[in-house]
């Protein structure tokens, strides 16, 4: 899942770019390193990004940020007592629509680049994050985000199916090296605009 999609002038029909992979493979970490490298380079960038929380080696939770603001909130928590429940954690509907939803409605407003991190289970729950995922696809600014390397919900399926939106598979070989082929990506859009 490396290769870029071409139309037939060899031109790239990708508007959206979405990353994959493992756990704990390095999608966030990547998805980190092209947006300094964007804000570096003049664009704004905004939308949300999650994050596990740990407490002593211990993972307890899953955090939210909106790019643009910095607000922050809960995305999961084995603390939550409310919620749809995935393992140990209970999804906080209310912080992920209040901040992440918001952070991405904004982010298609006013910044060049959308980010949402991540499209998998625990935001799926989620009928507005589902609504604004598709409101940024059909937008016309470029959108960069993950997806949950096993999701298979309809929302997953169609996003993998788009054929403005290109896939990379996050591996210990080429973590390093996708920042840069990503990001080159996103501005081959931009400056097109």
């Amino acid at each position: 899942m490396f290769a870029l999609q071409n139309d037939a002038a060899g031109v790239n029909l990708g508007k959206a770019f979405f990353l994959t992979g493992h756990p704990g493979v390095g999608k966030t970490t990547v998805l980190t390193k092209i947006i300094d490298e964007l804000k570096h380079r003049g664009f704004k960038v905004g939308g949300m990004i999650s994050s596990e929380v740990r407490e002593n080696g211990v993972r307890v939770g899953f955090r939210i940020f909106d790019v643009s603001s910095g607000r922050e909130g809960w995305l999961a928590s084995t603390r939550q007592r409310s919620g749809p429940q995935i393992g140990r954690y209970r999804v906080c509907l209310e912080e992920l629509d209040t901040i992440g939803v918001k952070a991405i409605l904004n982010s298609i407003a006013i910044a060049d680049v959308t980010v949402i991190d991540e499209v998998g289970p625990m935001e799926l729950f989620s009928a507005p994050f589902r609504e604004t995922v598709l409101k940024a696809l059909e937008s016309e600014k470029p959108v960069l985000g993950t997806i949950h390397h096993r999701a298979t919900h309809p929302l997953v399926l169609a996003i993998k199916n788009r054929t403005d939106t290109e896939i990379f598979e996050v591996t210990t070989d080429n973590r390093n090296e996708l920042p840069a082929l990503v990001t080159h990506e996103i501005m081959k859009k931009l400056t097109k605009n």
